[in-house]
């Protein structure tokens, strides 16, 4: 299994916490304060399709919405694969740390 890029990690978990709420606009907001950085909504698309593309996410247009003109939302959730990916770095990141702080102990 290829692994995840710390931002990939970052777009997976923000779609897993935002639910059925998970669009462009509601992901921008969330990953521009996690990250304390402003994204532009064109620099939060990117990434998504790439997700996409690799099957860690799939999509789908919502029905239209009055507040948007009659337009759709594209709305985003993690697929299996996308979940299996996040569970593998997080199982290497852990054991990454563990053995540093083990370092840390041992150079002291």
């Amino acid at each position: 299994m290829r692994l995840l890029t710390g931002y990939e990690e970052i777009f997976l978990l923000t779609i897993l916490k935002l639910k059925d709420n998970a669009y462009g606009v509601t992901i921008r907001r969330e990953v521009s304060r996690i990250t304390n950085r402003e994204w532009s909504i064109g620099a939060i698309y990117d990434p998504l399709y790439r997700l996409e593309k690799k099957s860690f996410i799939e999509s789908h247009l919502s029905h239209p919405t009055r507040e948007r003109g009659g337009r759709s939302k594209r709305m985003f959730g993690v697929t299996e694969k996308g979940l299996e990916a996040l569970l593998a770095y997080k199982k290497i990141r852990d054991g990454l740390w563990r053995e540093t702080q083990k370092l840390a102990v041992l150079a002291k």
